[in-house]
């Protein structure tokens, strides 16, 4: 096994090189000490930090739904979900998915069921202001477009609020073409449970008030309950849809062979997952699905089981005075990762007991045993980290190489253990690559992009490709433990980025918002590996970044970007790139690590004219607004 060099140490504050700016020297020196106490002040009593993952009203929608659908739940909670969902509505009626973002119908419609549910009658004004919204998105009797999540809700009848998914999936072996492993690891968490609640169609009576009949334009018997063609006769997605229509008619005809067999292979698969994880995945989807799926399966709300999956998906729950909400999933490791590095890149050394607390809590969190991951890598060995507190099938390479970053930043008392640990985990994420050279986040090679045509797939949220922002966050961590751009594993990281710039320069950014985040990343990465500045793809790189610098001096963009290229890098200031354009979508607690960063945005473009001191980027009016 080869040993990893011993990383450089963190003693002294960066070197600034900003342009000439008043008392710039004080001014970010204060801001940086007002961040560091920030952070500790934050920091959990174990050493670790985690702060709040938000999202959009979806949760508690969902949330709502869940316990109406088994009849439990707490009618106060209920309530409280109730006002944080009207807290959320937009202006035009509508509800989004991210912060500032514009009405989605999906959300939009949830939210509607959701609060008809908590008991909110039709005339109520958030809910006729919605009714608008609705109808201007409709666009003829024919297409009620209202959400198949949702079209279950009839009169006093919820059946299973779910697409079908079918459960013969799970029994198609590994080697087979499609297989549950040949989709996205959240993707198999959460259709597996769906797949058995779709076979069982289980249904709860509801008044008839709380229905949404007033959503179907001519009424329900008019309404098309089916997903729509593709206009293009031969398509991917006709096909599946041909396939989904052929398999629902051999059911309606009660041909339903191997049946009880998958049942029992689906619910040995979910079961197995419970296990050294905070539920199902870890993450709110999966949790509520594999709830409904043991309820499903005959379970009691006695069981055990039963009691552990509802135990740890309401602790995703945040209860205040008056309002409820739901986190999608919980990320101290990640926080504690990025605090850790954050905090020495400011000055704090390595021998800081604090430092070494948290870098022993993050330790004993590395992965031991092997995951879904072990399916498409058969000679990897265990070793990287996940973003929760607990999750052993599912490490992600980008967790992984943030821990590694964070802990070459400390000096553990234990330096054997230190060591044999990330060298565990470099040789996992190496083990990880991709044949395009690229990294993916919690699968190597799940690629098959087919299967974004899915007719219920996202975009390609079905599958976890290579990205840029990841590959180049591990030639960071590479570069910090002595890797150079001559090792194999290096040169062909390095030509999947320059194969996936865009042509103005930027790379798209798949963990975080977007062209900004991932053009980040990569340069930084690029800068760890000593590729020269000149080079044409880092000059245009860099330039398109100051093209799309605001006027503040700060950089902002939008969600909007992933389905507008034409919005990238446009947007207010932000502090962090890494979700949304509110601080509100991101843990707080590592605003502050985010801003103590923020100066190698800087660092990582600088230009010829940069290292003669004339540079025409400034960022500090916009750096220190970060801080209050």
């Amino acid at each position: 096994m080869e040993e990893a060099s011993p990383p450089h140490r963190a003693s002294a504050a960066p070197q600034l090189r900003f342009g000439k700016i008043d008392d710039l020297v004080s001014r970010v020196t204060a801001a940086l000490d007002g961040a560091r106490k920030r952070l500790f002040s934050t920091r959990h009593d174990e050493g670790y930090w985690c702060g709040e993952l938000g999202a959009d009203s979806t949760l508690e929608s969902d949330y709502i739904l869940l316990h109406t659908l088994l009849g439990t739940g707490e009618p106060e909670r209920m309530q409280k979900a109730a006002n944080y969902i009207l807290r959320l509505q937009n202006e035009d009626g509508g509800w989004s998915i991210y912060a500032g973002g514009p009405s989605n119908i999906s959300a939009s419609v949830k939210a509607y069921f959701g609060l008809k549910l908590a008991g909110y009658d039709a005339d109520h004004p958030a809910l006729a202001h919605a009714r608008e919204k609705y109808w201007s998105w409709v666009e003829s009797p024919r297409s009620t477009r209202l959400p198949r999540s949702i079209c279950a809700s009839s009169g006093n009848t919820i059946t299973t609020p779910f697409r079908r998914f079918r459960l013969k999936i799970v029994l198609f072996p590994k080697w087979f073409w499609f297989n549950i492993y040949e989709i996205s690891s959240w993707s198999r968490a959460i259709l597996v449970p769906l797949s058995i609640a779709y076979a069982k169609k289980p249904f709860k009576k509801i008044p008839e008030e709380m229905g949404v009949e007033e959503l179907f334009v001519g009424g329900r018997d008019r309404a098309q309950m089916y997903l729509p063609w593709n206009r293009k006769l031969v398509s991917w997605r006709n096909i599946f849809l041909v396939l989904d229509r052929m398999v629902h008619w051999f059911e309606r005809v009660h041909v339903r062979p191997l049946r009880f067999v998958a049942l029992k292979q689906a619910e040995k698969w979910m079961l197995q997952r419970f296990e050294m994880s905070d539920g199902l995945g870890a993450i709110f989807p999966s949790m509520m699905n594999s709830i409904i799926a043991l309820r499903c399966l005959g379970y009691s709300v006695d069981d055990p089981q039963f009691i552990r999956a509802m135990d740890e998906f309401e602790k995703l729950g945040i209860e205040e005075e008056d309002s409820f909400r739901m986190q999608p999933c919980k990320s101290p490791v990640w926080d504690t990762a990025y605090a850790l590095f954050a905090l020495a890149e400011s000055g704090v050394r390595a021998t800081d007991a604090r430092m070494i607390k948290s870098a022993d809590w993050i330790l004993q969190k590395q992965v031991r045993n092997a995951g879904d991951w072990k399916v498409k890598n058969k000679k990897g060995q265990p070793g990287g980290w996940y973003f929760e507190f607990n999750n052993e099938f599912y490490p992600d390479v980008d967790d992984s190489a943030m821990v590694c970053l964070a802990l070459s930043r400390v000096e553990h008392p234990n330096g054997r253990y230190q060591r044999e640990s990330v060298q565990r985990a470099i040789d996992w994420i190496l083990s990880m690559q991709c044949r395009n050279g690229g990294w993916a986040s919690f699968d190597k090679n799940n690629d098959r992009m087919v299967f974004q045509y899915v007719p219920f797939a996202d975009h390609n949220a079905m599958l976890d490709p290579p990205s840029v922002d990841i590959t180049g966050r591990i030639l960071e961590m590479l570069a910090t433990y002595g890797y150079d751009r001559n090792h194999p594993a290096v040169k062909r990281a390095i030509k999947f980025l320059r194969n996936e710039q865009e042509p103005d320069g930027s790379w798209f950014g798949r963990w975080g918002v977007n062209y900004i985040y991932g053009t980040m990343l990569v340069l930084r990465g690029l800068e760890a590996m000593d590729i020269d500045h000149h080079e044409p793809y880092i000059q245009q790189a860099a330039e398109w970044l100051r093209m799309v610098q605001n006027a503040d001096g700060g950089w902002g963009e939008s969600c909007a970007s992933y389905d507008e290229p034409t919005l990238k890098g446009v947007g207010p200031s932000t502090p962090s790139q890494r979700h949304g354009q509110s601080w509100d979508c991101w843990p707080p607690t590592i605003l502050a690590a985010t801003v103590l960063r923020v100066g190698s945005l800087i660092y990582c473009v600088r230009s010829e004219e940069m290292d003669h001191g004339r540079s025409r980027t400034t960022l500090a009016p916009a750096f220190l607004e970060c801080f209050t």
